[in-house]
């Protein structure tokens, strides 16, 4: 089997182009984004196929000859999940236009404290953060916070079994 290295470098390139595009703002770009990433993983599909061969339902032919179904399945369910997800992106791009005459998504309120906040808990982590604290392997320090209880020989003699026991039928030993 040989795969060409065109199709490596198309299928290369619209993996990176299609990742590049994803990470903007705008809607659209995210879009046509999403749809390179979808050819790019159909065109992996392809090369990943191998060569041409009979149709794997064709009594005929041997084993050898017969071409892999499971690459087409593949690309199959590829190219309905692409169609599906671009319709949900498209409605999300109508509906973004029909509220603010635009499609880039920009931070609000919110988003700008979440990202205050994040860099606020950020520093006062740090300040916590002490010599003793550094020494400690679990959370849980003293025993009395502690999930699992260590049970000494004094404490085992108060506890009461109430687990059934297997005992012997009478006189049958099988």
């Amino acid at each position: 089997m040989t795969v060409s290295l065109v199709l490596v470098i198309i299928m290369g390139a619209l993996f990176a182009a299609g990742v590049y595009s994803m990470l903007e703002r705008s809607l659209t770009r995210v879009l046509i984004g999403f749809l390179l990433l979808g050819n790019a993983a159909n065109l992996f599909l392809l090369i990943v196929m191998g060569e041409p061969g009979v149709a794997p339902f064709f009594g005929a032919a041997e084993p050898d000859e017969m071409s892999d179904p499971l690459p087409q399945a593949l690309t199959l369910t590829a190219i309905v999940i692409t169609f599906a997800v671009s319709a949900f992106l498209l409605a999300l791009i109508y509906r973004s236009w029909q509220l603010g005459q635009a499609d880039t998504v920009v931070d609000d309120e919110a988003d700008r404290e979440v990202r205050e906040r994040a860099a606020a808990d950020e520093d006062t982590m740090d300040d916590e953060i002490t010599d003793e604290d550094d020494d400690a392997t679990t959370d849980f320090i003293g025993t009395e916070t502690s999930p699992i209880v260590i049970l000494h020989q004094q404490d085992i003699a108060e506890l009461r079994d109430d687990a059934p026991v297997d005992r012997p039928r009478g006189g049958d030993d099988r």
